[in-house]
């Protein structure tokens, strides 16, 4: 099989970057340089770094060159509807779930209307953060009415609520509204998660739906800045 030149430089940077050896937030050397160290010519090297941007190993930046980007960030989709578990499954990672709040409140005003529920109604509180490699990175704030979820165990939530709802309660989960926003960390933020630093964090905020149009559950999940990229694919339409 022919391998083009540009690709297999592309192949070996990526290759570096991987391996650690070029480190992330480092400037990779000029197109001048890399066109000395590889033999080639400026065409075939900006193709690979064209190619190292396209699959997210670089950022080109005018006038700065190509930064090396931190790899080690998980991919969340931004579309569609997926349990955590289901996410962290497709992207091979091992994550650790604790439960750190899980009881019956009365909704407050707030609540009331991201839920379109009364205030007689009743809600499941359950907060969770997600640790991975001993940092606990994300805070899951879940709020499931109670009329439709009568019953959760932390071992529930521990695993995968959405399993249980889909395959005990026989819940049809259809469509959700999904909103993201950049927001300064809070005082419960620096409580349940290792910020490492950081002063902002990534809120991912779903209002869900089941088939008949029902609100569900309302969620805000807490990621930090650093670990997370969130992915969508887009057609254009004709």
């Amino acid at each position: 099989m022919v391998t083009n030149k540009y690709d297999s430089i592309y192949q070996d940077i990526a290759a570096q970057i991987e391996s650690g050896k070029l480190k992330k937030h480092t400037k990779l050397p000029s197109e001048n340089e890399l066109s000395e160290a590889y033999g080639t010519s400026r065409e075939t090297i900006r193709k690979a770094l064209n190619l190292l941007s396209q699959h997210g190993y670089i950022q080109k930046i005018k006038a700065k060159g190509s930064i090396v980007l931190d790899i080690g960030r998980f991919d969340f989709p931004v579309s569609g509807l997926t349990s955590f578990k289901e996410v962290a499954e497709k992207v091979g990672q091992q994550f650790h779930t604790t439960v750190h709040e899980l009881y019956v409140m009365k909704p407050d005003s707030f609540l009331q209307n991201e839920l379109k529920i009364s205030a007689k109604e009743e809600v499941w509180k359950v907060a969770r953060t997600r640790e991975k490699d001993g940092e606990r990175i994300i805070l899951d704030k879940s709020f499931f009415v109670k009329k439709y979820v009568p019953g959760l165990t932390k071992e529930i939530c521990e695993d995968s609520i959405y399993a249980y709802l889909e395959g005990d309660l026989n819940l049809n989960i259809s469509f959700a509204r999904k909103e993201i926003t950049v927001e300064e960390c809070t005082d419960e933020d620096r409580t349940y998660l290792d910020l490492n630093g950081y002063n902002h964090i990534v809120v991912v905020r779903n209002n869900v739906f089941l088939d008949n149009a029902s609100l569900i559950e309302y969620t805000e999940s807490r990621h930090r800045l650093d670990k997370f990229r969130f992915v969508d694919f887009a057609r254009r339409s004709r």
